[in-house]
């Protein structure tokens, strides 16, 4: 660990604190509906979509209304992705001639990208076509980003309205999430990233001579290894290289600003087309955080509560540093299984575990992009978790068990964290022996039980799936590594699809018909399974009198509230995985402490 990590690291959240008043402000006024300076350009061109839909943008919803037009949202793009991917070869834009996706394997994209996962089990620059990309990927990546945040809004009108039937209109707050907040930062992030050199076309791929040609194991058609009559590997000679490109830049940041993390090619912002400075690097890893954390300060805003705003916003960060520190540490320190090997930081070599990192970004950037990408659901990556020590490994997978409530994704993590805060405010009520309430409003037995249903989805269908695939063969025949670090790869797995994350251990072999249908429906049900219960709390919210603060309410808005609020998602979460945890990574570090591996 160096002080230059360190300086970058505080930066970092010194960038995130900057934005989070001014675009926290931002996003109350465009869901308030009131004016900003984008007004004038933006509000026909609304107009004009309402007219031609047939939108009603007065007409409010009650929240079952709300959460069914959601569901028709979501379902029927679902749909029209998968029928892309199953034609592509017949559509245009399709430079590189390919073909069909496998049934199973489209179906898994296809609930990956509409649930706001975009879990890749493919390489996206030999399985997508730019039209594809474009208007499949690319568009699930502004729409189901802007779903996350209408609903996010929809339960912060929840808790700030009096005796009220209505959370808003579904269609109005999805349109003004696309106009207003998506749309403009990405054209702006997308110039800037092409700057930077991002690629940005619909060439078709180049090919170009080796310096020197290379000798590569001969495959066939399966990719199988092509052996002799003498049983060795046949050897093919390659002198020249397919270098992909396509609409990078455009896809990239509302992949990240939307906390999506599907990546355009197979190495994801790990590859110089996607990634290439330390400046896009900044960029993008900024990217995730920025909604996230300016939905806290909206959340203070709309509430009139904006010292509540503000202690959500210091739990989040705290929990974050404490993951960031552990994963710069763990990574910093080294392999103990090297242990003769000079792992120190020296002017010739940048010391520690450089398994699976760029060399442009180091330790320092690969620990914080890895904590960040988890924090928020997001699942872009910069290096590659399964190549982490044990602990390092550990901390995004713990960071997603924790639902991602840590900034979180784009409105996810906003109601998610809600969802954690009425937990905390019902046991500060049993505390002090009174009826809990949250800025105004009873927490009664219907919100705690909507609430613990949101608690229990994500780890059933983690552990379930994760147990079947254990002790099955068509779930074990897709481990890389042997031992704890395997089930470390299962976990993960499914981890981050039922997390709406997206991000890959590695490791793991997932293009499988188990693993793509168990995957497809994992995610929905991490999804969708855990928004309707939400919207009921909402919607119950919404209907309550306002109960003004007495002696004996929990207040909302101090250190205590953080402390607890922390302790209620630590207790949740982490510790409701650790059986899991302790068979995995903690064992696995154990192991590599005494010098003994699989």
């Amino acid at each position: 660990m160096t002080f230059n990590g360190w300086l970058q690291i505080l930066v970092f959240l010194a960038l995130v604190l900057a934005v989070t008043k001014p675009l926290g402000v931002f996003m109350t006024r465009v869901f308030n509906r009131e004016r900003t300076f984008l007004d004038p350009v933006l509000r026909p061109v609304e107009r004009l979509l309402y007219r031609v839909t047939g939108v009603d943008e007065n007409h409010e919803m009650r929240w079952t209304e709300y959460a069914v037009c959601m569901l028709l949202f979501s379902v029927v793009p679902m749909l029209l992705l998968y029928l892309i991917q199953r034609v592509q070869g017949f559509l245009p834009f399709n430079p590189q001639k390919l073909g069909a996706v496998a049934p199973a394997l489209a179906f898994n994209t296809a609930a990956s990208f509409t649930t706001n996962t975009n879990w890749q089990n493919y390489s996206g620059e030999t399985t997508m076509s730019y039209l594809t990309q474009i208007a499949g990927l690319a568009y699930h990546n502004f729409t189901s980003a802007a779903v996350g945040i209408a609903l996010a809004i929809a339960f912060i009108r929840g808790i700030a309205r009096r005796e009220k039937e209505t959370i808003g209109n579904f269609w109005v707050d999805l349109v003004r999430c696309t106009l207003w907040v998506l749309l403009p930062f990405c054209v702006v992030g997308a110039l800037l990233l092409v700057s930077q050199g991002v690629v940005q076309n619909l060439k078709p791929y180049d090919s170009v001579k080796l310096v020197e040609p290379q000798q590569v194991p001969k495959v066939d058609a399966n990719g199988n290894p092509v052996k002799g009559p003498d049983g060795k590997p046949v050897m093919d000679t390659v002198s020249e290289q397919t270098v992909a490109q396509g609409p990078v830049a455009s896809q990239e940041i509302i992949k990240e600003l939307g906390t999506n993390g599907g990546g355009f090619f197979n190495a994801n912002s790990a590859h110089p087309f996607e990634n290439p400075t330390p400046f896009s690097n900044l960029i993008e890893v900024f990217a995730i955080f920025a909604i996230g954390s300016g939905l806290t300060y909206t959340l203070g805003r709309m509430t009139g509560s904006q010292r509540h705003g503000w202690a959500v916003w210091a739990a989040m960060t705290i929990l974050f540093l404490a993951g960031v520190v552990t994963v710069y540490w763990a990574e910093a320190r080294g392999n103990p299984l090297l242990a003769g090997a000079d792992q120190r930081v020296s002017a010739l070599q940048p010391g520690g575990n450089m398994e699976g990192k760029e060399v442009r970004f180091g330790i320092t950037n690969t620990a914080l992009w890895a904590t960040v990408t988890t924090d928020a659901s997001c699942g872009a990556i910069n290096g590659w978790h399964d190549s982490f020590t044990p602990l390092g490994g550990m901390v995004p997978l713990v960071n997603i068990m924790l639902s991602e409530v840590i900034f979180g994704g784009v409105g996810a993590g906003m109601y998610g964290m809600l969802i954690d805060i009425v937990l905390a405010v019902f046991i500060a009520g049993l505390m002090v022996g009174r009826t809990p309430e949250y800025l105004g409003k009873k927490i009664e037995a219907y919100d705690v039980k909507m609430a613990m249903l949101v608690a229990l989805v994500f780890p059933l269908v983690i552990l379930t799936f994760t147990a079947i695939s254990s002790v099955r063969g068509f779930g074990t025949s897709s481990i890389l590594n042997p031992g704890p670090h395997g089930l470390s790869e299962i976990l993960y797995s499914f981890t981050s699809q039922a997390g709406n994350n997206g991000s890959a251990f590695a490791g793991l072999t997932t293009n499988t018909l188990w693993y793509n249908v168990s995957g497809g429906f994992t995610m929905l049900i991490g999804r969708f399974l855990m928004i309707i219960p939400m919207l009921a709390i909402a919607g119950n919210l919404a209907r309550k009198k306002y109960v003004p603060p007495s002696l004996g309410t929990f207040p909302v808005t101090t250190p205590l509230f953080t402390v607890l609020l922390i302790g209620v998602i630590l207790i949740v979460g982490a510790l409701t995985f650790f059986p899991a945890l302790s068979l995995g990574p903690i064992l696995e570090h154990l192991l590599m402490v005494a010098g003994k591996t699989f």
